[in-house]
């Protein structure tokens, strides 16, 4: 991995400490109904008066959390759930998608933006300018004037599309004019991207398309390919981090299926890729002395020999027991001329044998373990059993009582046992004998012509590899039911289904099976059974690897990447570059992610959702058809001016693509012209504060006696809310 080390490896941010910012002073806006403008993201929420040049923001969730150690209630926002691992879980934001349901959440964040902004009056006594999203149902709105109106008090409420707003602050005229801006404004959202046609400075909303995705799901997309690519990645990659990696390391692709094309090879794909290392924890080795190593070695050597001491002794004592019980047994062989027959029975019984022949097998056995000890203590080798002897077995059975027959029978096959030991034990001396004559012949072969037996050598090793290849590939087609060899297969079941050994009409009646009884059946079973081991494949291995071994004795052109084990595991080059693979031990390179062909994939999603699941057309695709419902004229001046906003606008190459895009779906003759909100994130809030200054807000805000007159569904047509006045009654 030299390669990857020389690389710009950039390590993982640790997250940002919450900012704590005093609350403003609310003395100079104190009975001035100065406008309040709230930017009501789904990711952050913006707010400040209007009069400000930048909003205060965080993070729009709220977690309630039960700290630890005072056990009390605690209300956390924004960046404070962050921060608190056990608040992370029980976090949630106003927002479910792209729709405003979670009304709690939004009261709670509400709250948190009036005490920031330091309003210390029971109630709020300003105006108010809020974002809601394209399309927003009248549900939420209703629900959120009621907020507004019934817990709060403002004096009056609008409602805006932000991706309009920050088209008005970006197409805003210097000297106080009416706004009659054209354009196209392509709001990247969370949850959504939406393409609103303007012409004369109004939102035509009965032409604006939304499409379902977003940089929420284009986050979830690329966490969803990094945990296929690493499915053991030994740290957990949040969200958040996603996220971050999105924005920092993913770029639009002028032309994605060229792009691809190009990354077919490997020098240019480990060219274009970033790494990410993420935090990891080094293993600590213990690192020993010379005098502890030492220390370590004296004690083991001690052990040592008391384990050998206490050897020897039970050595010892099994060969003293054994004399003993020899010397017991002999001295019980010796009474049996004393004794009567009767009395001689009742001994045998008492010392646990049957008759006289065992008596004697007992004791020529203790002899036998007592010689074989003896030798092996006295220079440490055991000796070799001894031919055994079978005199009964040349004796007539007429000559022999009923315990002579049986010690007879017994003698007989222990020879027979001991004439199978022989005859295998001379087959292997054969056996070793030509195999010491083949190598002595191999090796003179191999002094004569070095050359000629290492290429004898190479070919059979090219040939056993080619039949487990072979082997393999059929195994493989036959898991593939289309392929030939698995037809050819089902034939053969077919074939054994109607066999017509077995009559239909005695099969079911319980007819001896007669599969099996020829060879044929069983080549048949290896053929249709793919799980069958060859009888072969465990010789061809065996083979495999002596020559193996052989080569890389003798020829010194034959390393171990020639061998069969490395061809196998080898990866390819493209593979190896897409992920490279680290040691078990390096701890570091395998916290490491590599980002190259997800980093155009991602951001290409917007154009073509379908590469991650989702039934929908893509932004070309939409904005042809919003661009389809005008004129020549009037599609001229929107093409003029597309206007691209929202935090995901900020993808290196989204511009460059968006042509690449549109023009050939354009007329040659009309211009194209695509700009980017000057900041993407803020402008929104920008374009509220700027309106808000002006007195038309006053004209298209609902105050709170239309509230309650009309209730909380009651909007006005405006150029810049989600109904204006150019769509009919």
């Amino acid at each position: 991995m030299s390669e990857v080390e020389n690389l710009n490896i950039t390590r993982l941010p640790f997250p940002p400490l919450p900012s704590v910012v005093p609350p403003d002073s609310y003395d100079s806006h104190r009975g001035k109904q100065t406008p309040l403008v709230i930017d009501n993201g789904s990711t952050y929420l913006r707010f400040g008066f209007a009069t400000s040049s930048t909003p205060r923001s965080g993070p729009n969730m709220v977690a309630k959390y039960k700290e630890r150690r005072t056990n009390k209630p605690l209300l956390l926002f924004g960046e404070g759930v962050e921060i608190e691992s056990g608040a992370k879980t029980q976090a949630k934001t106003p927002w479910e998608g792209d729709v405003l349901l979670n009304f709690d959440a939004l009261e709670n964040a509400l709250d948190y933006a009036f005490i920031h902004l330091g309003i210390d009056a029971p109630t709020i006594e300003h105006p108010v300018i809020m974002t809601e999203r394209l399309c927003s149902p009248l549900h939420s709105r209703a629900l959120t004037s009621e907020l507004m109106f019934e817990q709060y008090s403002v004096p009056s409420l609008a409602f805006c599309v932000d991706s309009v707003m920050s088209f008005y602050h970006n197409n805003l005229p210097s000297p106080p004019v009416p706004f009659t801006a054209d354009g196209l404004a392509v709001s990247f959202n969370s949850a959504s991207t939406s393409v609103i046609p303007i012409l004369n400075g109004k939102g035509i909303m009965s032409h604006a398309k939304r499409i379902p995705w977003g940089a929420t799901q284009a986050t979830d997309f690329l966490l969803k390919l990094v945990q296929l690519k690493y499915p053991t990645f030994p740290t957990r990659v949040t969200s958040t981090q996603t996220s971050w990696i999105l924005q920092t390391f993913c770029e639009f692709a002028p032309d994605y299926q060229s792009l691809l094309r190009e990354l077919k090879d490997p020098l240019k794909l480990r060219a274009n890729e970033r790494i990410i290392q993420f935090p990891f924890v080094v293993p600590v080795t213990e690192e020993k002395t010379e005098e502890e190593i030492a220390r370590i070695a004296e004690r083991k050597r001690e052990q040592g020999r008391k384990l050998q001491e206490m050897a020897a002794k039970s050595r010892m004592e099994k060969l003293v027991q054994k004399e003993s019980d020899l010397q017991h047994l002999l001295s019980v062989r010796e009474r049996r001329e004393e004794e009567n027959k009767k009395d001689w029975q009742g001994i045998l019984q008492e010392e646990g044998f049957d008759n006289d022949a065992a008596l004697d097998s007992a004791i020529k056995k203790l002899e036998i373990n007592l010689k074989r000890a003896r030798k092996k203590e006295a220079d440490g080798e055991e000796i070799e059993d001894e031919s055994p002897s079978f005199p009964l077995l040349d004796v007539p059975d007429a000559d022999l009582d009923e315990d002579g027959i049986k010690e007879k029978k017994k003698q007989r096959l222990m020879k027979a046992g001991y004439d199978a030991r022989e005859r295998a034990r001379k087959e292997k001396e054969r056996e070793r004998e030509e195999k010491e004559a083949e190598e002595r012949r191999e090796e003179e072969e191999r002094d004569r012509d070095l050359a000629g037996w290492a290429n004898k050598m190479r070919k059979e090793h090219e040939s056993i590899m080619s039949k487990i290849k072979e082997r393999n590939r059929r195994r493989a087609a036959l898991n593939d039911r289309k392929s030939a060899a698995s037809q050819a297969r089902m034939k053969s079941i077919a074939n054994l289904a109607a066999d017509e050994r077995v009559p239909k009409r005695k099969r079911k009646a319980g007819t001896e099976d007669t599969f099996g009884a020829d060879d044929a059946d069983w080549q048949i079973y290896r053929k249709i059974n793919n799980a069958a081991p060859s009888s072969d494949e465990d010789e061809d291995y065996a083979s495999l690897a002596l020559v193996e071994q052989k080569l890389l004795t003798h020829d010194p052109t034959f390393t171990d990447e020639h061998t069969h084990a490395s061809l196998t595991s080898q990866r390819s080059a493209l593979m190896q570059a897409f992920r490279p693979d680290y040691d078990e031990s390096d701890v570091e390179g395998r916290t490491r992610i590599h980002l190259n062909v997800e980093r155009w994939r991602v951001p290409e999603t917007w154009l073509s959702p379908s590469m991650a699941g989702v039934d929908s057309a893509g932004l070309g695709e939409v904005i042809q058809t919003t661009l389809a419902r005008f004129t020549d004229a009037e599609k001229g001046r929107l093409v003029k001016n597309v206007f691209v906003t929202g935090t995901p606008s900020q993808i290196p190459g989204l511009v460059p693509r968006l042509k690449a895009t549109l023009r050939p779906i354009l007329p040659p003759e009309m211009p194209l012209e695509i700009v980017r909100a000057l900041d993407p994130s803020l402008d929104a809030w920008r374009g509220m504060a700027d309106f808000a200054k002006t007195e038309e807000f006053k004209k298209v805000s609902v105050t709170k006696a239309e509230y309650e007159e009309w209730g909380g569904e009651r909007i006005k047509r405006w150029w810049g809310g989600n109904w204006n006045a150019s769509v009919p009654a």
